[in-house]
């Protein structure tokens, strides 16, 4: 909204500084991140309230997990509420790409918001319905990548970019709206099965988007996106101050979500924030990258399906308990050393996803 304000600069000068994505980015963070140190704790209050006993804690994990009970859920609405408010404030309005990534995270974000609250209120791990809750998201990805394909020009409207290389693509056709929608639902489930630790989720994610954030501002400049030979993708530059909000309402969260949390995130924020990212990697070309960016996510959820596929076929597990961070757990790393250790994989793979820009 504040970028209308640039229209203005033929009479006031110090208003065309609204018309550099740069400057809007920095202020969505900053927005971001203030709004949700001043709601936090207002936020905290009344799910604790409304929640009473919170989340409940799995009697089969770590015993140490035990000392969590009675920490209120639903965290994401912090973050939601800190993104919403901030890209509304700094994106521009007629930039059709914001919208498509907003109704994604809503959208996911309401189905992670149903699930907690069948959690809270039957205290329970036995949510909304697997099969359901898959189908949901698979509707409102599908709906963003067919947007997404209907803004796109030419080839790479429907097309798959590989990193590394910078002139193939490959066409999809009508098959690009399904291997978009699996990577937004795949993105948005991997970072709920990664939010198992205080701390461990919001991080990567936070890395995760200052990368995605980098990507979208090159992506979207005609001349840096030519400089470094990768596709050109009119419009998603203006990705970036989503991601910018993302970042701040995130350190805001962090604030709150730092051992011993005060409030977890929640499949209210983990699944749109996924989502989030695997919209802004599907705008941008750049689903691979996503998957090296995000390998954290990526190894987190990989752990589940192999344990789950082992113990069916074999009747053996293959992690002393799956997801990954949980598997360490067991190994006798405490908490902290597992989520400052996932940390520093995340940005080592940043790094790499990072290098493919350059390396084609």
């Amino acid at each position: 909204m504040l970028s209308l304000l640039a229209d203005y600069s033929a009479n006031l000068n110090f208003l065309n500084v609204f018309r550099y994505l740069t400057f809007r980015t920095g202020g969505a963070t900053a927005t971001a991140l203030f709004f949700v140190f001043f709601f936090g704790p207002r936020i905290i209050a009344a799910l604790r309230i409304k929640q009473g006993k919170g989340q409940p804690i799995r009697t089969d994990g770590p015993q140490s997990h035990l000392a969590k009970k009675g920490t209120p859920t639903m965290g994401g609405l912090m973050i939601l509420s800190g993104v919403v408010v901030s890209t509304l404030l700094w994106a521009n309005p007629a930039n059709a790409y914001v919208w498509i990534v907003l109704f994604v995270t809503l959208g996911f974000g309401m189905i992670g918001f149903y699930d907690d609250y069948l959690k809270v209120t039957k205290q329970s791990h036995k949510g909304f319905s697997g099969k359901a809750r898959l189908a949901a998201e698979f509707v409102i990805a599908g709906f963003a990548c067919l947007a997404i394909m209907k803004l796109g020009t030419g080839k790479l409207a429907s097309g798959l970019a590989l990193p590394f290389f910078k002139d193939i693509v490959i066409d999809l056709g009508i098959f690009f709206v399904a291997f978009g929608a699996f990577v937004i639902v795949s993105a948005g489930n991997s970072v709920n099965l990664t939010d198992g630790l205080d701390g461990l989720a919001i991080v990567p994610v936070m890395i995760a988007a200052a990368t995605f954030g980098f990507i979208a501002y090159l992506a979207g400049n005609v001349v840096f996106s030519n400089y470094l030979q990768i596709h050109y993708t009119p419009g998603t530059g203006e990705l970036a101050v989503v991601c910018g909000a993302l970042i701040g309402a995130g350190i805001g969260f962090l604030w709150f979500n730092a051992p011993p949390a005060q409030i977890f995130m929640g499949d209210t924020g983990s699944l749109a924030l996924g989502g989030l990212l695997g919209t802004i990697a599907v705008a941008t070309k750049h689903e691979i990258v996503l998957a090296i960016v995000g390998g954290l996510f990526v190894l987190e959820a990989l752990s589940v399906i192999i344990q789950v596929a082992s113990f069916k076929l074999t009747g053996r597990r293959v992690f002393r308990m799956a997801p990954l961070h949980h598997h360490f757990e067991q190994l006798g790393w405490s908490e902290p050393q597992v989520v400052v250790r996932f940390w520093i994989i995340a940005v080592v793979l940043a790094l790499v996803g990072l290098s493919t820009l350059k390396l084609r």
